[in-house]
């Protein structure tokens, strides 16, 4: 493919060749690639579509995406250990709200979102079976999605302008409804979820996707990132209706979601998939982002959450720890997780840290370890259970969206005037499966079960935002954040592209 200027084609600006109303395929674009294959120009549509879908795991790792989203509230946080962990305070910052506009996080997942997003485009625009393209234009809706709730506004190219020119920039109301009205448009198109394939886009990823959307709309289309916002009887009803159509259903065991081979688990509406020993070797960050060095499998001694946290936990909710023999015998303790002493495979033999004390992870925890706690500060988790077939490239999916998350929303959606019913049955459904208490069917309620059902599953700061929380004083951030912090901000190398204007207060 022939890419004239590529660094201001997408790399830093992020820029994104689309036909606004996407209908037109045969009309040429002219952002470093010729359509139709003019001007010698040839593009692999199957190959840039599965580098498409590959781009998921970009959602995986821990930083990027996933950081943005997890660290940046009360469910996680990355301390520094003595030499380790420091990074120039990148980890801190993102937990304590002091990120700039410099943050390589924030560009990283800038550039990742919006790479993405064009090639999505090149298969559009390039003749793709009207299936490819129906396939690309849910992908680009999902990028997008996150761009509009990560950064508020949204850099694109329209079909014909010339790499010479700025690329537009959508605002946060204009993109949503870009995002709405493109799932709408090709949900019909998608497949039917099959059973085991989660990893296929389908029409219910299309469903909870734009439940996703509806829901979230009273905060993208506020005047202010602070609001307030108006939740909307409509959306709301369209959350439910949307809710209603898909066709998963809970899986009989919360773990089935995130065993390695959890591409049979029911609940799964939409993964990342993974083949053991030959792709998604950024899976290991599952357990290897919070594990210390001598657990087995053996990690990297970093991101734990904190006491106030964990302590929302029933202590017989099997969310928060699972076991089985079979994960004693090999790893030694419960997934999910864990604090207090760790021991070697098998469960009887306690390990040590590197400096021979006992490696009993505390609840205390300090943004900055120090002394005899430098290596074991914090409460660690591990939301997948490790594959012991092969502990570095291993068969775990990487799970993007599940009916527990679905049906939460439809609570929260009811709750917030949607016509319909079944939020207290959703609520005690949920409880039953793990062995407490059915929250209530309130915000607060759904809010709080929230936080224990989707833990380390990358939506915590979407939900903080929605339900007001995310700025206020938490574990390790003892204020109340300005209100900029709602949005990150663009990065720095973006603007010289003079359609964006970075983001209030940066």
């Amino acid at each position: 493919m022939k890419r004239n200027n590529l660094i201001k084609g997408f790399l830093y600006l992020g820029v994104v060749s689309l036909s606004i109303g996407c209908t037109n395929l045969d009309e040429e674009i002219l952002d470093g690639v010729a359509n139709n294959n003019t001007a010698g120009a040839t593009i692999d549509v199957a190959g840039t579509l599965q580098s498409a879908i590959e781009g998921l795991r970009d959602f995986n790792g821990q930083g990027g995406v996933y950081a943005m989203d997890e660290m940046s509230t009360d469910a996680m946080v990355g301390p520094t250990r003595g030499g380790d962990w420091d990074d120039a305070g990148v980890w801190r910052q993102i937990h304590t709200h002091t990120w700039a506009p410099d943050h390589p996080e924030v560009r990283n997942a800038w550039n990742s979102l919006l790479s993405n997003a064009f090639k999505c485009n090149l298969v559009i625009e390039n003749g793709g079976t009207a299936i490819q393209v129906a396939q690309a234009r849910f992908l680009r809706a999902w990028y997008y999605y996150n761009v509009v709730d990560l950064f508020g506004q949204a850099p694109y190219r329209a079909a014909g302008s010339a790499l010479t020119v700025d690329p537009q920039v959508w605002t946060r109301t204009e993109a949503t409804d870009f995002v709405i009205s493109e799932l709408e448009a090709v949900l019909n198109t998608l497949p039917n979820r099959v059973t085991n394939q989660a990893f296929v886009i389908n029409k219910d990823a299309a469903r909870f996707l734009l439940a996703k959307a509806y829901l979230n709309k009273a905060v993208f289309k506020s005047t202010t990132a602070a609001g307030p916002y108006t939740f909307d009887a409509a959306d709301m009803t369209k959350v439910v209706q949307n809710i209603d159509a898909i066709t998963n259903t809970l899986a009989p065991s919360y773990w089935d979601n995130f065993k390695p081979t959890n591409n049979t688990s029911p609940e799964v509406i939409f993964s990342s998939v993974n083949n053991q020993g030959l792709d998604g070797g950024g899976m290991q960050s599952k357990w290897r982002m919070g594990a210390h060095y001598n657990q087995t499998p053996d990690g990297w001694n970093g991101f734990t959450t904190v006491a106030e946290y964990y302590n929302r936990f029933n202590a017989a909710d099997t969310r928060a720890k699972f076991s089985t023999p079979a994960i004693i015998t090999s790893f030694g303790n419960p997934v999910g997780f864990q604090v207090g002493q760790q021991f070697a495979p098998g469960g009887v033999t306690p390990l040590k840290d590197r400096n021979n004390n006992a490696l009993f992870f505390t609840p205390a925890l300090t943004l900055i370890t120090s002394g005899v706690t430098l290596e074991t500060a914090g409460i660690r988790g591990i939301k997948y259970i490790p594959d012991t077939g092969n502990l570095n490239v291993p068969d775990n999916d990487l799970v993007l969206m599940r009916y527990s998350d679905a049906i939460l929303m439809k609570a929260e959606a009811i709750a917030r005037g949607g016509s319909g019913s079944g939020a207290a049955a959703i609520m005690s459904s949920l409880a039953l499966r793990v062995g407490v208490i059915p929250a209530a069917s309130t915000l607060d309620g759904i809010y709080a079960e929230r936080g224990r059902e989707l833990w380390w599953e990358g939506w915590r700061r979407n939900d903080a935002i929605r339900f007001g929380r995310f700025l206020d004083v938490r574990s390790l951030k003892p204020y109340v954040s300005d209100a900029k912090y709602l949005l990150y901000p663009i990065p720095a190398e973006a603007l010289f592209n003079a359609n964006l204007k970075q983001n209030p207060g940066y």
